[in-house]
């Protein structure tokens, strides 16, 4: 048999002071883990945004080929029907101004809706970078 049978109030404390001076040389470690997460975090979020953007423009380049042919026969088209009524040079002029202003609002919105979109910024990961600092600091949410 043991000549321990229970443990004493000295060896508690001991217990305690050893975990708590492992927990505290466990601090570099597990905040180093959170930084290397959290870029790991961050660049998969930049490369699903940057597919995802990629993928879009693919798309979006892809279709304005195919309109612009359909655009071709449209302003074929467009020209020939006025010239029924007008002569054809002038039917054919006022046909290119409205394509040319349809261009330049196109053109004014897609200019605004990519600058909407850029830069392509990791915001949830700034977020929780900054709830982890505040965390640390033990200031909370």
């Amino acid at each position: 048999m043991s000549d321990r049978v229970t443990d004493t109030p000295e060896d508690d404390d001991a217990k305690g002071r050893h975990g708590l001076i492992g927990l505290l040389r466990q601090i570099p470690d597990q905040i180093t883990r959170l930084i290397r997460d959290e870029l790991r975090a961050a660049q998969a979020e930049i490369v699903g945004k940057l597919k995802a953007l990629g993928v879009g423009a693919g798309l979006v380049a892809g279709g304005a080929v195919i309109a612009l042919y359909a655009l071709g026969v449209l302003v074929a088209t467009a020209i020939l029907g006025l010239a029924t009524v007008l002569a054809p040079w002038l039917s054919a002029l006022i046909i290119g101004v409205l394509l040319l202003v349809i261009a330049g609002l196109l053109a004014y919105l897609g200019l605004k809706k990519l600058k909407a979109g850029a830069p392509p910024v990791p915001t949830e990961t700034i977020e929780n970078v900054k709830a982890d600092i505040r965390t640390v600091k033990g200031v909370g949410k």
